[in-house]
């Protein structure tokens, strides 16, 4: 492969890449518990929490340490479902691009 060839080949995986990243900022999921919800985005961060009045009834009988483990239960739960769709995402990305083949030299 001639130096032009390898040149045109990084320069088409970084396309291929800036595509992939937006894909991913645009990615978010929904996990919910108890009546928590959590929305993560691609980028592991929390778009939005929203809790249901009902959830707080552990708080109410003196037990805000249940509440607590709900909500942290809930919050890794979406960061997890995120990970897993943009792992998912970045792989069908890469083979539709042919990537992958370049980064193997096939």
């Amino acid at each position: 492969m001639g130096m032009i060839d390898q040149f045109r080949q990084a320069m088409q995986m970084r396309s291929d890449a800036k595509k992939i990243e937006a894909e991913v900022k645009k990615l978010a999921v929904e996990y919910s518990n108890g009546g928590i919800t959590v929305v993560a985005k691609g980028d592991s961060s929390i778009e939005r929490i929203t809790i249901d009045p009902s959830a707080y009834e552990e708080v109410l009988k003196g037990k805000p340490d249940r509440f607590e483990t709900m909500l942290f239960n809930v919050v890794n739960g979406a960061l997890k479902r995120a990970r897993e769709a943009t792992q998912q995402l970045m792989l069908k990305q890469m083979q539709e691009s042919g990537s992958l083949a370049g980064l193997f030299g096939k």
